[in-house]
């Protein structure tokens, strides 16, 4: 209580030091929303995010090391052979296998996973959800996974069987097609599977991000709000689609947890997205890395089948029954580009956190938002952690970025932005 009342009296001094000409101290308004979480809340959300970092490492070793079981147990050798002998067609049997391998992988790494995504989180008190429930939503995705993936897998292997030598370009451009299809079909039939969407209920905050979506753009006629209670109590947003399917939609956690202004700063970062064409953007860039990462692949298998091939049972790498091997080597691979896949994204967000910045001109929301955001996400990381491990730009550059744009604006005479950041940011810290 006594550090919000310390905070309160900032706010006005800053309400005064404005009313008195007195310049924005822009870094001096960062470190007063940094300082609002100190002390154990503090600790405890670096300890979670960089516990994150381990687990990356943890997640590629699980990985390997269950690709080496069922391929020295001579586990994915008998399968394939198996579905060889029932099946007639090649690619049923690249479906079948794909299927069984999806489901194997699950069980086989289900106690990391619960650890992982189950007590870990209640751990840190970020899920909402019971055994059952957090249960029921894993078999979900992974039904979903193998619904989109052996389809994939089984034109992905043709190629691997038609174009030996290139096969490395061609699966790039079906996987950049794949990632497409997702982004179409996800917000219409894919995210209702684990949430329910139910419009906006009209109001002045529903007309003011409708006429901002306008503004700039957004072919968006309603906003949805999905029920992300059921899972945590994380906010999010997000204008999601593609071709005809685009959707508003936030998080039941943001609009009962976050004032107006917050909100519109949330909305707005989502909606850069879409006009800045970032899924477009995204696919592609990620299609060059993926590229990489074939040509990694179609480098490295032949070197692993010579020295352990015929142990395994498996040759060429259009063998079905070294699927193990592939999906390992890819991991190894994205572990290793992970300092480029989250600077390629975390430039995207900061993009899209000047676009919200500009559209909803809401400087403090957006710092608000960002220091909620601070019960999982580390606010002040070095310089080379946040550029190895951050795929979002850390809640210090958000703020100090909002900062430096209210300062600009308030240089030019602007009228409309909130006079103190004390009414929009509460400090978190422990009682």
């Amino acid at each position: 209580m006594a550090a919000r009342l310390i905070f309160l009296i900032l706010g006005l001094l800053a309400i005064a030091s404005h009313a008195h000409g007195t310049p924005f101290d822009p870094d001096a308004a960062t470190r007063a929303y940094l300082d609002t979480i100190a002390g154990e809340a503090r600790a405890r959300s670096d300890a979670y995010f960089t516990g994150g970092y381990w687990l990356q490492l943890i997640d590629v070793l699980v990985a390997i090391i269950i690709a080496w079981v069922l391929l020295q147990s001579g586990f994915a050798r008998k399968i394939r052979d198996r579905l060889n002998k029932t099946l007639r067609w090649r690619w049923a049997v690249v479906i079948g296998f794909f299927a069984i391998y999806t489901l194997v992988v699950f069980v086989l790494g289900f106690p990391l996973s619960f650890y992982e995504n189950f007590l870990r989180e209640h751990a840190y008190a970020l899920s909402n959800q019971s055994f059952g429930a957090w249960f029921g939503e894993s078999v979900k995705s992974l039904l979903i996974g193998v619904l989109f993936g052996a389809p994939f897998a089984a034109l992905f292997y043709a190629i691997l069987r038609r174009a030996p030598r290139t096969w490395w370009l061609w699966g790039t451009g079906l996987s950049v097609a794949f990632l497409a299809l997702v982004f179409f079909v996800s917000p219409v039939f894919i995210s209702p599977l684990f949430n329910d969407y139910t419009p906006m209920k009209d109001g002045p905050l529903k007309e003011r991000i409708l006429a901002m979506a306008d503004a700039n753009g957004v072919p968006a006629d309603n906003i949805y709000v999905f029920d992300t209670s059921r899972q945590s109590g994380r906010i999010t947003a997000n204008v999601s689609g593609l071709f005809g399917t685009t959707r508003i939609s936030l998080g039941d956690n943001l609009l009962n947890e976050a004032t107006d202004k917050e909100v519109e700063a949330v909305l707005g970062h989502e909606m850069g997205h879409y006009v800045l064409g970032h899924s477009f953007s995204l696919m592609i860039s990620f299609g060059l890395i993926l590229m990489g990462g074939f040509a990694f692949v179609h480098f490295l298998y032949p070197v692993t089948v010579r020295t352990w091939g015929k142990s395994w049972g498996i040759d060429g790498i259009d063998d079905i029954g070294g699927l193990p091997l592939l999906m390992v080597l890819m991991s190894a691979y994205f572990l290793l580009a992970t300092p480029l896949t989250n600077t390629m994204v975390r430039t995207n967000e900061a993009q899209a956190d000047i676009f919200g910045l500009d559209a909803a001109r809401a400087p403090d929301g957006f710092a608000a938002v960002a220091m909620k955001l601070a019960s999982y996400r580390k606010l002040e990381p070095g310089k080379w952690e946040e550029i190895i491990f951050y795929d979002h730009p850390s809640g210090r550059a958000r703020v100090a970025m909002a900062m430096r744009w209210k300062a600009a604006q308030l240089r030019m005479g602007a009228k409309d932005l909130n006079p103190a950041m004390a009414p929009l940011a509460m400090p978190i810290t422990d009682k």
